[in-house]
């Protein structure tokens, strides 16, 4: 178990080094030159690194901008989690070995039917794994499940959720990439496709937001980065104001406040730049390392990555995205309580990543009025989940807590509404 339990928290979980084995793999499988293999090797992990570089400097920048954005505007709420469940889990429940062996019985089920059906996707996000296993370990112990037949539940409902979502997404990501070399592994892609049906309704898929034309004295604004500059340094320097300078002293330091918010939109950007810089390094290693396993493995294999991967397709989407996600979260923070559901603080690191692959979505169906609406609508839909999972978690024991990730929020549904019930009426 000790052996099981490393190479899950060392190994699997840290995505760069299972990403750059991977590699490794592909490219001996390929018969490669030892320098080449070397070569791939360590410049697929390099690549993961600085991808994981500029979304760590970003996840900070976000960490600091929702903490003034709720001092801000004075919001009190929940918000969504899935590492404390995970936490409480382990520790309260002590499920730590039933998710470690979940874990590995997704990625084992995921393999199997890969091989043997025509979904070739092999679902690669190492942590987006972790967090399903997690909701299936969690709900199938309140199911009732218990030992073996617990992690056999969890794996094959897991491994299922990891080749169908990459699959349901694959037409629309073939469309954003213009080739089959990659899938979307990450567990928010029905509000994705959600996303992209709004968008397809709403929009015009010929005005693309990439191919916004500006007078020539906003042409500048065509360089992605300066872009989103102009976006973020508003945004961050307003919501500092509301702060207010003695909450964001305690980040300022020495600093002006309204300068150090300046600065942090300026860093927001500097981690745009590391992670597009990061996801060209390893599409330029990882997809022709794949075709190794592909050939021999699973044939026709295709690796299913993180959301960022998507970023350098259509960056403006991205903040488009980003920014109209964020709307739509605010929009139901003050409206879903009037239905009595709880309030559902935005989650900023949620709305980028979720909200600005949403927006990817939204432009390729509906260009850039149907990335705007849907936009909106995926921030609404992406807090009505996890509001509706607070009462189940409360009912279980999880005092005012909830999940992110909406395809891990179906995943505890399926299992409260259908599953319990189920082996309710069997005992």
């Amino acid at each position: 178990m000790d052996i099981i339990n490393f190479i899950i928290q060392n190994i699997l979980t840290e995505a760069s080094i299972t990403i750059a084995l991977i590699a490794m793999l592909g490219l001996i499988l390929q018969k490669k030159e030892i320098g080449r293999v070397i070569s791939g090797t360590f410049k697929t992990l390099l690549g993961f690194q600085v991808l994981s570089a500029g979304s760590g400097i970003i996840v900070q920048v976000l960490i600091y901008f929702g903490q003034i954005f709720s001092e801000g505007f004075q919001m009190e709420g929940i918000i969504p989690s899935i590492e404390s469940i995970n936490g409480q889990a382990m520790t309260e429940l002590g499920l730590g070995s039933q998710i470690a062996f979940t874990f590995l019985a997704i990625f084992v089920v995921n393999v199997i039917i890969a091989r043997f059906t025509k979904f070739k996707f092999i679902f690669l996000t190492g942590q987006a794994v972790l967090w399903m296993a997690t909701m299936c370990t969690v709900f199938g112990y309140f199911a009732g499940l218990r030992g073996l037949t617990l992690i056999i539940v969890g794996g094959i409902v897991g491994g299922i959720f990891a080749v169908l979502m990459p699959a349901i997404a694959q037409p629309t990501v073939k469309k954003i990439t213009g080739s089959n070399d990659i899938a979307l592994g990450h567990f928010c892609t029905i509000g994705y496709m959600f996303t992209a049906l709004i968008a397809k309704f709403t929009g015009n898929v010929k005005n693309s937001t990439e191919d916004i034309e500006l007078p020539k004295s906003l042409e500048f604004l065509q360089d992605t980065y300066l872009s989103v500059m102009v976006v973020m340094v508003p945004m961050f320097m307003i919501t500092a104001f509301f702060a207010g300078p003695e909450f964001c002293a305690e980040f300022a330091g020495s600093k002006h406040y309204l300068m150090h918010a300046f600065l942090q939109a300026i860093q927001f950007v500097v981690g745009i730049y590391v992670l597009l810089a990061g996801v060209r390094l390893l599409l330029g290693e990882i997809v022709p390392a794949f075709r190794g396993i592909a050939l021999r493995l699973v044939p026709d294999a295709i690796p299913a990555l993180d959301c960022p991967v998507l970023f350098s397709y259509a960056p403006n989407a991205v903040i488009v995205g980003f920014v109209f996600t964020t709307i739509g979260s605010v929009i139901a923070m003050l409206v879903l309580p009037m239905f009595g559901l709880a309030m559902i603080l935005p989650g900023m690191l949620t709305n980028f990543f979720a909200g600005g692959t949403a927006g990817i979505f939204g432009n390729a169906w509906g260009g850039r009025r149907g990335a705007m609406i849907s936009g909106i609508a995926h921030g609404f839909f992406i807090t009505l989940l996890p509001a509706l999972l607070v009462g189940i978690f409360n009912s279980l024991g999880f005092i005012n807590a909830t999940a992110t990730d909406v395809d891990t929020i179906v995943v505890a549904m399926l299992y409260a509404w259908i599953l319990m019930p189920l082996l309710t009426m069997s005992n």
